[in-house]
């Protein structure tokens, strides 16, 4: 074909791109993913809906990803590490996190995908955490979701973590990959238990299938999840992918909680 019909046809189905978008608006007027609002576009938040997100940027600690406060940041060009981070590394090697999981648009997100059966909202919150991940992303090999116990996922019918990860992969050309990863264990909820009871709780809940192993080792991994908490979670399946061969296990997380005192890592 030509460059004059190519131009053509291009033109052509650009046009009628556009018009499928104003159909669709006309029918579905695009509102505030959290507060239902008009707003000009589908997929996104309102003025006042984004001016309410934490949104995590440097600095931060390379390892946890917990902001620092403006003030802080890495001296002569170096990164900066947090002193819990030094103190306590975790297993995995990095995290990162679009939002602070505060009262707002980020909570209403979270809750609304994972309880609220909202499975649309796992495209533009995929898409947020895939430019936060970006540099994990550059390095990465695979994508792990963090697996629901069979129980839980009977109950649930679908796992948030895995819709958020297929987003990702299709944003960034990572492929995802499930059962690779399994929770073998039926932990009971985590809220309200504190951090040390959080890891023991996690002791032993994730582990790789023998007949898997070999699609891991020596495999840059990123596990996705849609809320990072106390670390416990990520913590235990990163050791079991690492026990399993892994290279390395970062971690992405729509949300996680940060506290405001000591920047704690999660």
């Amino acid at each position: 074909m030509s460059l004059g019909p190519r131009l053509l046809l291009a033109s052509g189905l650009g046009a009628i791109k556009r018009a499928g978008a104003l159909a669709l608006d006309l029918l579905y007027p695009p509102v505030c993913l959290a507060c239902r609002r008009a707003i000009a576009a589908h997929g996104g938040l309102c003025a006042d809906c984004w001016r309410a997100v934490r949104f995590i940027e440097r600095p931060y600690c390379e390892r946890l990803g917990a902001p620092f406060e403006a003030s802080f940041g890495a001296d002569d060009g170096e990164r900066a590490i947090s002193p819990e981070a030094q103190a306590d590394p975790p297993v995995f090697a990095r995290l990162r996190a679009v939002a602070c999981f505060d009262e707002g648009p980020v909570r209403t997100l979270v809750h609304r995908l994972k309880y609220g059966d909202r499975l649309e909202l796992a495209g533009p919150m995929g898409r947020w955490m895939a430019r936060a991940g970006a540099e994990l992303l550059d390095e990465a090999d695979l994508l792990i979701p963090v697996p629901l116990h069979a129980s839980r996922l009977a109950h649930r019918r679908f796992n948030q973590s895995v819709l958020l990860a297929r987003e990702i992969s299709r944003c960034s050309g990572v492929p995802l990959r499930t059962g690779l990863l399994m929770r073998v264990k039926p932990t009971p909820p985590q809220v309200g238990l504190s951090r040390r009871l959080r890891a023991l709780n996690m002791q032993g809940a994730f582990a790789a299938p023998p007949d898997k192993k070999g699609e891991l080792a020596h495999r840059r991994l990123v596990l996705v999840d849609d809320v990072a908490t106390s670390g416990s979670t990520l913590n235990a399946a990163a050791r079991a992918l690492l026990r399993a061969g892994a290279e390395r296990v970062d971690a992405l997380a729509f949300a996680r909680v940060v506290t405001e005192t000591r920047n704690e890592s999660i």
